[in-house]
């Protein structure tokens, strides 16, 4: 027989909500709603809802390894212990990025060194095609160095070649991170055939759908007259966006944002899409081309 709950015998296992900085504006997207006098105002989190898993999803060079690799180091650099799952690139690449980005940043790579633990799944075909042995070794991980924070770059790269398991998958490793009461990001790849902006990620929707939310990335290059028209910038320009595409665990900013990845590696997210292009329309800077 299954069991049933009271929703107030549910009180005390309902997690706080606050935000896990991810050291972009990202972190004031989303909020909560507070009472304030007669009406209600929007508090901003400060980063991403504490325990959720989140899906970053995107087509090739939008950023989506660059938003994960800044997640770690800021988490890293305030002295929480991040685990990262690289699948797809070796981890000797991945210490030289993430090396990068805290110098970037201005933290200290001595504490970022020393909080990040690294499982290389992209040089191992047991951790890769075996769920349960990656899920094991993510476990002990998290047990022994008391970690808050996971990256998994990328969770599609756990199910090639085999899409029809992809749902299964997804759950298991959703449910193993709820379990260890983990912050999460996941990043997804999109197939080329799929609406750049959609949630829709390989393997159908099976991550956007059991995932707590999706942060969509896109970009925009600019070829057309009417690109050049609407958007304000040079042929050969690309114009590079972010979206959240659904979050169960709190309110959120639903906009497109332009943002931009800098010279030193990292996302500086700009303004809103409609404020963006009136800023420039208007003669205003509205961000670097």
């Amino acid at each position: 027989m299954g069991e049933y709950h009271t929703l107030g015998e549910l009180r005390d296992r309902a997690p706080k909500l606050f935000g896990i900085p991810t050291g972009t504006r990202l972190d004031e997207l989303f909020y909560r709603v507070e009472r304030s006098g007669d009406g209600y105002r929007r508090v901003p989190l400060g980063g991403i809802p504490h325990l959720a898993v989140l899906n970053v999803t995107g087509v090739p060079d939008t950023g989506k390894s660059i938003l994960a690799e800044q997640f770690a180091v800021t988490q890293a650099g305030a002295g929480y212990r991040v685990l990262y799952v690289t699948v797809e690139s070796p981890a000797g690449f991945l210490y030289t990025a993430l090396k990068q980005k805290s110098e970037a940043l201005g933290l200290s790579f001595q504490e970022v060194e020393e909080n990040i633990l690294v499982i290389d799944a992209s040089a191992s075909d047991e951790l890769r095609e075996n769920p349960r042995a990656l899920l094991d070794t993510m476990a002990y991980a998290i047990r022994e160095r008391k970690v808050t924070n996971v990256v998994i770059d990328s969770i599609t790269g756990l199910y090639e070649h085999k899409e029809v398991a992809a749902r299964q998958i997804v759950r298991q490793f959703f449910n193993f991170l709820k379990r260890w009461r983990q912050t999460a990001i996941l990043v997804s790849q999109k197939r080329s055939a799929q609406a750049s902006e959609s949630a829709e990620a390989a393997g159908g929707l099976a991550v956007a759908h059991i995932l707590d939310g999706t942060i969509v990335l896109d970009k925009k290059l600019i070829e057309t007259r009417w690109d050049v028209s609407l958007y304000h910038l040079p042929p050969g320009s690309v114009l590079r966006t972010l979206r959240i595409d659904g979050c169960r665990l709190a309110p959120h900013d639903s906009r497109t944002w332009v943002f931009e990845i800098t010279e030193l590696g990292t996302i500086e997210i700009l303004a809103p899409l409609e404020e963006y292009v009136r800023k420039r329309g208007g003669g205003g800077s509205g961000g670097s081309e």
